[in-house]
């Protein structure tokens, strides 16, 4: 097992994320500190560093020093951004820092936006779109083409630079308002003409634009949790925009969601990303809970180019390495799950998504008993809810939480939750959990006695043969229990016969 420990030094927040991973293999986030610099402060009227956000800065990176040598964890890097890119006296700054033990590595902004783009490559199914990264002191545009980073720009527009440039006054003016989108449109209109044209999906990534999901999830009670992933629409964006700029920056700092020490900037970073909403004729962006840092961290994990063969299938197994199962009852199940798919296919009419979504779940059903046996169904959804899966989205993520918390009983609804579903998902997750659990009880005594399934549909009766070693009567009786749950979803009785290999 290794581990990486990895600062980012940003113009709001020097942030310490400790990984420990094997290569190839899986990781996870085991530690983190987090502390409020506003090492960008002053920036933006004086182009230099100001001495007390020189000492805040001093006192996080000596924490994070104290953290590495007490727990055998010291930083392998620590980045710096935009504040310290830009500011005049960065040699002044950065000769403090040596004396503390510490070198930092001042990221250019291609490179930032690179390691931005690989985040977003290896936690997302897009092979192409665009990126934004909204800091406090720049604001970040690339183009991601076949998962890497083709083109991009850093802009003066992070949420502490915009604030001091733009909003005065508490409440910031309308005129004021106008004047910071005013100058995003004119600045980027080039790029932005660019993103209109490509067709392209945008993808952000900051605390900024989770802070703001963030709020408009808790405002209109958004039943998953998670901010990976998440669609934040124009709309509603510009609702709470609208809203902002009505407070003060107190009243900002009260918003649900909305973390307080970012009540004096959130106001410019929503203006700065509606404005380029609108400007590009975007409906939406979707939320990246993977940035920078994690960019950093696949750099270290994987060889170049840094990108994981199949997001999906990676993160399945990577929660899967964080909560072991017995890998050759699992795969039975995979394997039985799969083929009663298949050979009922001509009566639930699903796909090959569905499929790998069946997939999934078959791979994970047990999880939940890294926890403990008894409820491990509940434990397993509940494990599913609690961190993003990367590469899907949250409607599929609740369809996989609701298999999993019905795997060995009850029947899965849509009601908790009804707003990220279709209608379609009642049939879907119906066909589905007939497929795992019937999978799962074929498995009952967990040693691959029954090896394979073949339907024969008719008019009224699916007669299921169980090809299978000997008499597997564990697994005859168990199936045979969910005949009630497979009639549901297949329309057609259910007739099991054992046939020997």
């Amino acid at each position: 097992m290794e581990s990486a420990s990895l600062v980012d030094l940003g113009s709001n927040s020097a942030r310490l994320v400790v990984y420990e991973f094997e290569r190839d293999r899986g990781f996870w986030l085991v530690d983190e500190i987090r502390e409020v610099v506003r090492l960008g402060s002053g920036v933006a009227r004086t182009g230099a560093l100001a001495p007390e956000a020189i000492e805040r800065a001093l006192v996080a990176l000596r924490t994070f020093a104290d953290y590495g040598d007490a727990t055998g964890r010291p930083p392998i890097r620590i980045m710096a951004t935009s504040a310290v890119r830009s500011a005049s006296n960065r040699d002044e700054f950065l000769d403090k820092v040596r004396a503390l033990g510490l070198e930092i590595e001042v990221l250019d902004g291609a490179r930032e936006a690179e390691q931005g783009v690989i985040a977003v490559a290896n936690s997302t199914p897009e092979r192409d779109a665009w990126v934004m990264d909204l800091g406090g002191g720049s604001m970040q545009l690339s183009l991601m083409r076949d998962r890497q980073y083709a083109s991009g720009r850093a802009h003066p527009f992070g949420a502490i630079r915009a604030t001091e440039k733009f909003l005065g006054g508490d409440p910031s003016p309308r005129a004021a308002v106008r004047a910071l989108e005013d100058a995003v449109e004119t600045d980027l209109v080039d790029v932005l003409d660019e993103v209109r044209a490509s067709g392209l999906p945008l993808i952000a990534m900051g605390g900024t634009v989770r802070n703001l999901a963030r709020a408009v999830q808790r405002r209109a009670n958004y039943p998953w949790t998670q901010m990976h992933g998440y669609r934040l629409s124009t709309v509603d964006l510009h609702d709470l925009t609208e809203r902002l700029a009505l407070m003060t920056a107190a009243q900002r700092s009260a918003v649900s969601g909305i973390n307080s020490y970012r009540g004096d900037i959130i106001l410019a970073g929503a203006v700065v990303i509606r404005a380029i909403l609108r400007a590009a004729g975007l409906t939406e962006l979707t939320i990246s809970g993977y940035g920078m840092r994690e960019g950093a961290l696949f750099q270290e994990f994987l060889p170049a180019p840094h990108l994981l063969d199949d997001v999906r299938a990676f993160h399945v197994s990577n929660m899967l390495w964080r909560y072991p199962q017995p890998e050759d009852h699992t795969a039975r199940v995979v394997t039985l799950s799969a083929r009663l798919f298949e050979e009922l296919q001509p009566l639930h009419g699903l796909d090959a998504t569905d499929a790998e979504l069946l997939g999934a779940a078959a791979r994970l059903h047990d999880i939940g008993k890294a926890i403990h046996f008894r409820d491990h169904a509940k434990h397993g959804a509940y494990l599913l809810t609690s961190a993003p899966l990367p590469g899907f989205d949250h409607r599929e993520q609740a369809l996989l939480s609701l298999l999993l918390r019905h795997h060995r009983s009850g029947k899965p609804s849509r009601a908790p939750y009804r707003p990220l579903l279709k209608r379609s998902d009642s049939h879907r997750l119906a066909v589905l959990e007939t497929c795992l659990r019937l999978a799962e009880y074929l498995e009952r005594s967990r040693t691959g006695r029954v090896r394979d399934v073949r339907a024969r549909i008719g008019p009224t009766v699916v007669d299921l043969e169980l090809v299978a070693d000997g008499d597997p009567w564990v697994e005859f009786w168990e199936t045979q229990k969910q005949a009630p749950l497979f009639e549901s979803a297949m329309g057609r009785q259910l007739r099991l016969e054992i046939v020997a290999t």
